[in-house]
């Protein structure tokens, strides 16, 4: 997998969590340096975290699945792709509720938004990515994407929301989808 690929998983992956800080900096009364430094922070490092566990649990089943890993990828990059794409064309416009800042509400949004990076990380056993560097490049990615979210939220609101969950899962789905084609010799 080369690095255009990665960083296009990597925004991806950040999509739901560049979202989400939008909203939370949208629903700050006064954002602090600090606050958003610690949202970007959660949110980056848990889409570190999960994708090594998943590498790991599909390092324990690579020898069984080698031979349709190309189709576990395409099926769990697409899934993930087009359940971005459905929840962001469900939204409604409503925020969530309990505006401000909450640790502990970020940490259950940390987890949620990166339960997408779990899966990605198992199609990464399979793809024989070089995970120290994968993870480390989602998180970065992920913590600048959502720094900046929140400085956007603070400043536009959630006007972009929805289109930036449809964009992240077009591009899991073009990804799942050149994954497939090049394992079956197409392109």
């Amino acid at each position: 997998m080369g690095l255009l690929e990665l960083f296009f998983i990597a925004v991806g992956l950040s999509m739901d969590a560049f979202a989400v800080s939008i909203c939370k900096g949208l629903k700050m009364p006064k954002l602090h340096l600090s606050q958003g430094f610690t949202i970007a922070l959660l949110f980056g490092g848990f889409q570190a975290v999960m994708p090594l566990l998943g590498w790991i649990l599909g390092k324990q089943f690579e020898a069984y699945i080698t031979s349709i890993d190309h189709w576990i990828a395409f099926i769990l990059l697409s899934i993930i792709g087009i359940k971005m794409i459905v929840e962001a064309l469900r939204d409604n416009g409503e925020e969530e509720e309990g505006g401000g800042f909450s640790l502990k509400e970020l940490l259950v949004l940390s987890i949620a938004t990166s339960i997408d990076a779990l899966a990605v990380g198992i199609t990464f056993a399979f793809l024989q990515v070089s995970i120290v560097p994968a993870v480390s490049f989602i998180g970065i990615t992920t913590f600048i994407l959502a720094y900046i979210g929140v400085l956007i939220g603070k400043a536009f609101g959630v006007k972009f929301k929805s289109k930036a969950e449809i964009a992240g899962g077009v591009i899991l789905i073009l990804i799942g989808l050149k994954i497939l084609l090049e394992h079956l010799g197409i392109v």
